[in-house]
C-alpha cells in the first residue's frame, strides 16, 4: 500500500490487511488460551490486548513523527509493514496448540507441549483425559451431523443448550465492547480532539496520543488484576465508569456549542465577499449564527476566529485553500470540526477518563470471556462467532459515527453511546457468569445449570447466614 500508484491498490491491500486482523483477532486468544494454565490465563489473554493497544500507542507516535515528512501517508503505511515480518518470523518457532495435534492424533507431541506448561505430571494427565473426552465428544458430534459445513457447525451450536448460552455471554460483550463507542474514539480521536476545539492538525494528534497511551496503560491494569477480582466485576464496574464519563463528555461538547463564539457580519466580510460562506449569506436568521451554526450549516463553511481573541466573533468563510491561507496569514485560528472552547482541555481529561475506565475492563476481559466460556469442542467456532459479531459491530459504528456527529451534534452521538452502554451493563449483569480461575469442565457445569445473577446472590447469602 506505501507504493500503491492508484487508490484501487490501497483498497486491495486494506481488504487483505481486514482478512488477517480479522483472523488474528480470533485465532489468537483461542492459541494463548488453549496452551496456558487455567490459573494465569486471564493474564496472558489480557498481555495479547496490552500488544495491540500498545502497537496503537506506536501507530500514533509514528504518524505525529511523519506528520511533515514528504510522502506523509506512504511513510506511515510502509513502516507498520515492519513488525507485521517481525511476528511473522518469531512464530515459526512458536509450537502448535495441544488440543489441535491431540486431534490430529499427534498424542506424544501433546503430551511434550503441556510437560512444557504444566510442571506437574498430575496435571498433565488431567489435561490429556480432558482434551480426550472433548475430542472423542467432537467426533462424535460431526459423526451424528453427517456434514462437516460451516453452516452446520452454528447449527448445531445453536441447538446446544450449554453453547448457546456461552454464546449469549460471548457475543453480548463483543458486542457491547464496539457499542460504547470505543473504536469512533481511537480512530477518530484527532477529530474529536479538534470537535473540543483544538483546531491544530498536529496538536489534534498529539493529544491522541494521549488517549491510546492510556488504553495500553490499562490493559496493564487488567493484566494485574483481571485473575484476581474476576472478569464479570470489572466488566460491570468498567461499564458503569463508561456510562458516567459519556454522559458527563455529551453535557460537556453540549455546552461547548451552545458558548461557541457568534459569527460577525463584519468579520465574514473581512476578507472580501466572495470569501463569506454561501449558506451564512443565505440564512436568514444570520445574526443568530455563532461557530457550531456555521460549521453544521454546509461541509464548505469553516470558521476563522478573531485575530485579537479567539473567543471573540469570528468570521464565517468558505472552506477553501485560498481562503484558508489568508485567515492563517493574518495569525487566525482555522476551525472545520470543532469551535473556539473553553471546556477543550476538559473535554480532553474527560476522555482519558473514559479510556481508564474502559481498557482494564471492556477492552481486554471481553477477549478473556470468549476464550474460555464455551466448551472445548466448539471453543473454535464459538469464538469465531464472537470475533464476527465484534467485527461486525466495529464496522456498524465506526461507519456511522461521522454521520452521527452531523445529524445529531457530538453531543448528542456521545449520549447515544451512554443510552447503549446502559443496555449493554444490563444485558452483562444478566447473561455473563464468571469464570475466573475454571476449568474447561466447571464453565461447562455452571452453563448446563443456567446462569441466573439474582438466585446466585441468595444462595451466597444463604450460606453465609449458614456458615454464621
Amino acid at each position: 500500500m506505501a507504493m500503491a500508484p492508484t487508490p484501487w491498490v490501497i483498497i486491495i491491500g486494506r481488504i487483505f490487511v481486514g482478512l488477517g486482523v480479522g483472523m488474528a483477532s480470533m485465532t489468537a486468544p483461542l492459541y494463548i488460551s488453549e496452551a496456558s494454565p487455567a490459573r494465569i490465563r486471564g493474564a496472558l489473554v489480557s498481555t495479547n490486548g496490552l500488544l495491540i493497544t500498545g502497537g496503537q500507542f506506536l501507530s500514533y507516535l509514528i504518524n505525529l513523527a511523519f506528520t511533515k515528512a514528504p510522502g506523509t501517508w506512504r511513510w506511515m503505511l510502509g513502516v507498520a509493514g515492519v513488525p507485521a515480518v517481525v511476528q511473522f518470523v518469531l512464530m515459526l518457532s512458536l509450537p502448535e496448540s495441544p488440543r489441535w495435534l491431540y486431534r490430529k492424533n499427534k498424542i506424544d507431541e501433546a503430551t511434550a507441549i503441556l510437560e512444557r506448561i504444566y510442571p506437574s505430571p498430575d496435571h498433565v494427565k488431567e489435561e490429556l483425559e480432558a482434551l480426550r473426552q472433548s475430542v472423542e465428544t467432537e467426533k462424535a458430534d460431526e459423526a451424528s451431523l453427517g456434514d462437516g459445513s460451516i453452516f452446520m457447525k452454528v447449527r448445531n451450536a445453536w441447538g446446544n443448550d450449554v453453547v448457546r448460552r456461552g454464546l449469549y455471554a460471548g457475543i453480548t460483550v463483543q458486542v457491547a465492547q464496539q457499542f460504547v463507542g470505543i473504536n469512533t474514539v481511537m480512530y477518530y480521536s484527532p477529530t474529536i480532539v479538534q470537535l473540543a476545539g483544538f483546531a491544530s492538525n498536529k496538536t489534534a494528534l498529539a493529544l491522541s496520543l494521549i488517549t491510546s497511551g492510556l488504553n495500553a496503560v490499562g490493559s496493564i491494569v487488567s493484566m494485574l488484576f483481571v485473575d484476581r477480582y474476576g472478569r464479570r466485576r470489572m466488566m460491570l464496574i468498567s461499564m458503569i465508569g463508561i456510562i458516567v464519563c459519556l454522559i458527563v463528555l455529551s453535557i460537556m461538547f453540549f455546552a461547548a456549542a451552545a458558548h461557541a463564539p457568534t459569527i460577525s457580519r463584519y468579520e465574514s466580510t473581512h476578507f472580501g465577499g466572495n470569501s463569506t460562506c454561501s449558506s451564512y449569506v443565505a440564512a436568514p436568521d444570520a445574526s443568530s449564527w455563532n461557530c457550531m451554526s456555521c460549521l453544521k450549516a454546509s461541509s464548505d463553511c469553516a470558521f476563522c476566529a478573531n485575530g485579537d481573541n479567539k473567543y471573540h466573533p469570528g468570521a464565517c468563510l468558505s472552506a477553501t485553500k485560498e481562503i484558508k491561507t489568508a485567515c492563517k496569514a493574518q495569525h487566525r485560528m482555522w476551525y472545520t470540526n470543532g469551535c473556539p472552547s473553553k471546556f477543550g482541555i476538559l473535554a480532553v481529561l474527560l476522555l482519558g477518563l473514559y479510556i481508564i475506565s474502559y481498557s482494564p475492563g471492556m477492552g481486554t476481559v471481553p477477549w478473556i470471556v470468549n476464550s474460555e466460556i464455551y466448551p472445548l469442542r466448539y471453543r473454535g467456532i464459538g469464538g469465531g462467532m464472537a470475533a464476527v459479531s465484534n467485527w461486525c459491530s466495529n464496522l456498524v459504528v465506526s461507519e456511522s459515527f461521522l454521520s452521527l456527529t452531523e445529524a445529531l451534534g457530538s453531543a448528542g452521538t456521545f449520549l447515544l453511546f451512554a443510552g447503549f452502554s446502559f443496555i449493554g451493563l444490563i444485558a452483562i449483569f444478566w447473561l455473563v457468569p464468571e469464570t475466573k480461575g475454571l476449568p474447561i469442565e466447571e464453565v461447562e457445569k455452571m452453563l448446563e445449570k443456567g446462569f441466573n445473577p439474582i438466585k446466585k446472590k441468595k444462595m451466597k447469602s444463604s450460606e453465609n447466614g449458614g456458615s454464621a
